[in-house]
């Protein structure tokens, strides 16, 4: 089923323009913000978008909460305990509110989106001055404008969920990588993920449009792009001109701009065209991820994922025939609701088989309102802890046996700063995403220098300028 996309009109971004220019004449609204943003790369984008607006409004971004004006929180709530962290910090911000009784405090995101939070924070927080959900991020200037004018707090979220909102303005974290959100949204309802219910249906940005941010990248000089989605290999899927992720991708090859990089991907709409493309493309790093949950079929239909165990090893093969050099890393769920040993060992064995460069690992957090949170079968925390201690250790052996195999072979290292606890040297990631760390300079950041891999340790690997 297709879900069109409705785009917020011009008329709609002037009035948020507007909003700006009256604020900019306040004598009292705030001079600096500070943003912590907890969550995937969508939420860092989302926070970027906030920066680009609030430093329209004439603020500068302050390098510290204690010494901003206003304190934005970005939330997420893919897991209990990043919704408690975001919570407990929002907290720790009202004591600071006594030594500041003119801090502004903000919470925005996923966290906010879900059902009755808003009336939550109505209740239980009413320190919070402002509070909004995903698909109202546009409309900062003009809530803003109501908080510093009316000095009443502002909580709004809206159910709209198939908007899309082209030039909001971005304050880019690196001048050498930026993210571009290519869709929104998520159709797949798998039983345990709040996703779609806080990021509402897939839809798809016209591609010309991402083309159009594309070319404007390049321009400035970017060395990397990250393709971002709930799920990228569904992009297209809500419009009606045939547009889809290998073509995009294809377009994208055309641009120049030395690597693109993309996540996330749902195995099932993993298709050969798009290996295809990437096969052939000259800047499509060879770097997969591509999530599988559990290597358990049960758990996998009990998940809602639409794929089995063999569906996804064939997925495997057929990456690594076109690209016998791709790196592959996934996420896997501990403890679902009924999960037996038996099947935790398939998870377990389905990673010495395919040989990951390394995985996320989470056990399973019940969220309300998912199908999975009314299931039975919870595994107690004590179990839980023991099975994703031993699949830590099944993901650190794939990534030794990965990281081994690497040495005296060539990377790409796009550096993005110096290397923890030696200034000597700097870091970045290779073209597999594999943390990569050599002699170096300040001068290297920002730029991609080919390195020969001479040893490897656990989570790293160091080598050598070439």
């Amino acid at each position: 089923m297709k879900h069109t996309p409705v785009y917020v009109s011009q008329e709609e971004m002037m009035q948020q323009e507007r909003a700006i220019e009256q604020i900019l004449l306040l004598p009292n609204k705030p001079n600096s913000f500070h943003i912590v943003t907890y969550g995937c790369q969508m939420n860092a984008h989302d926070s970027e978008k906030l920066a680009g607006i609030l430093l329209k409004m004439g603020m500068t971004e302050a390098d510290d909460r204690k010494h901003a004006d206003i304190v934005l929180f970005n939330t997420c709530c893919i897991r209990d305990n990043a919704e408690r962290r975001a919570l407990g910090n929002v907290n720790w911000l009202r004591q600071l509110r006594k030594q500041k009784p003119n801090l502004l405090i903000g919470v925005c995101g996923c966290m906010v989106q879900q059902p009755e939070m808003a009336q939550r924070i109505l209740k239980q927080y009413k320190f919070i001055d402002l509070a909004f959900g995903t698909h109202n991020l546009h409309c900062l200037p003009e809530m803003m404008l109501s908080l510093l004018t009316n000095e009443k707090r502002v909580v709004d979220v809206i159910d709209q969920e198939n908007l899309i909102a082209e030039g909001v303005p971005i304050k880019r974290l690196h001048s050498y990588h930026a993210y571009t959100t290519i869709m929104y949204g998520c159709d797949n309802y798998c039983s345990y993920c709040i996703v779609p219910y806080v990021r509402g249906r897939e839809r798809s940005r016209l591609m010309s449009d991402v083309l159009k941010e594309a070319e404007g990248l390049a321009a400035s000089g970017v060395q990397e792009i990250m393709l971002l989605g709930q799920n990228v290999n569904s992009y297209g899927n809500s419009s009606e001109n045939g547009d889809t992720f290998p073509k995009l991708l294809a377009e994208l090859d055309q641009i120049g701009i030395p690597r693109i990089r993309f996540m996330t991907s749902h195995p099932k709409d993993l298709s050969d065209d798009l290996i295809d493309v990437m096969a052939g493309s000259k800047h499509i790093c060879n770097h997969f991820h591509l999530p599988i949950q559990s290597g358990n079929n049960e758990i996998l239909r009990r998940m809602n994922r639409r794929y089995t165990r063999e569906d996804y090893l064939d997925k495997v093969q057929k990456l690594r025939k076109a690209m016998p050099n791709v790196g592959i890393t996934t996420d896997f769920i501990v403890s679902f609701p009924g999960e037996t040993e038996e099947q935790f060992q398939d998870t377990c064995s389905l990673v010495r088989e395919v040989g990951f460069d390394s995985a996320f690992t989470f056990i399973y957090s019940p969220r309300p309102g998912t199908k999975a949170a009314e299931m039975d079968g919870m595994i107690p925390p004590e179990e839980s802890s023991r099975r994703i201690g031993e699949l830590l250790l099944e993901v650190e052996r794939s990534s030794a046996r990965v990281y081994d195999q690497m040495i005296g072979k060539d990377e790409y290292v796009l550096v993005d700063g110096f290397a923890k606890r030696d200034p000597t040297m700097v870091a970045g990631k290779g073209t597999r995403s594999i943390t990569v760390k050599f002699k170096g300079t300040a001068d290297d950041i920002g730029k991609i220098i080919p390195v020969r891999i001479t040893s490897a340790a656990a989570t790293v690997l160091q080598g050598e300028r070439i």
